[in-house]
């Protein structure tokens, strides 16, 4: 597990000022949520003055920027991580799924904030941001997933041949499974990963040409590495 990844429960990567500050805010987060993000707060848990935030960021919005930036880094280290679970790509973007389910279910805020799904005052997410901020950060950790997308095109498992299109209709589709459950729509289901997740996810690939249960295959072997990673 890379320092990156650990980073997204606001564990510091280092002892510098502006990491402990971006870790001392992605655990407001998770503890508080958007609202409790403010200078006075962020300076009292990291033991330092409210000068040392403007110093290192230029005020909130800056903060909160490279807070949605590291995000974004533990977001590909997981793809990333989840790539090597099989030598099958769908398998593969399966644990890539449940990777992302993983680090939203971590901290729900966080996810919500990268995401442009929760604000806190002035930062939202925006499409024009700085090419080297936020924005930058998630399309480094997309093209993991995509990557993966081309992968599967290039075996032969399904009929659609652009890559980008199959990467951005299961990227819509876990994205979207990610955000019901963490706001609790799927309480109902005893297991959402099975009875939910897999099933989309085998349904998905199949209308895109693959075999049933070459697909049902690879959801399984992701499920099983996914157990035994946290056994």
């Amino acid at each position: 597990m890379s320092d990156e990844y650990d980073t997204f429960t606001g564990e510091p990567r280092s002892e510098s000022v502006r990491d402990r500050l971006i870790g001392a805010t992605i655990r407001l987060l998770a503890d508080a949520g958007p609202a409790e993000i403010k200078v006075r707060r962020i300076a009292d848990v990291t033991g330092v003055s409210t000068v040392a935030v403007y110093h290192h960021f230029g005020g909130v919005r800056e903060l909160l920027e490279a807070v949605v930036g590291t995000g974004y880094r533990a977001l590909k280290a997981a793809l990333e991580n989840a790539s090597n679970a099989d030598p099958d790509p769908g398998a593969q973007l399966f644990a890539m799924a449940l990777a992302c389910r993983e680090l939203a279910q971590r901290n729900p805020h966080l996810y919500d904030m990268m995401f442009g799904l929760s604000t806190r005052g002035t930062y939202r997410y925006v499409a024009d941001a700085p090419k080297d901020g936020p924005v930058a950060a998630f399309v480094d950790a997309y093209t993991v997933f995509a990557d993966a997308c081309h992968r599967l095109v290039r075996a032969g498992r399904i009929t659609i041949v652009d890559g980008y299109v199959v990467a951005a209709e299961l990227w819509s589709a876990v994205h979207g499974f990610v955000t019901l459950e963490i706001a609790g729509h799927f309480t109902r289901f005893p297991h959402p990963v099975t009875d939910v997740l897999a099933s989309m996810a085998v349904n998905h690939l199949v209308g895109m040409g693959d075999d049933r249960d070459r697909a049902q295959r690879s959801a399984t072997t992701a499920i099983a590495w996914w157990e035994i990673r946290h056994a």
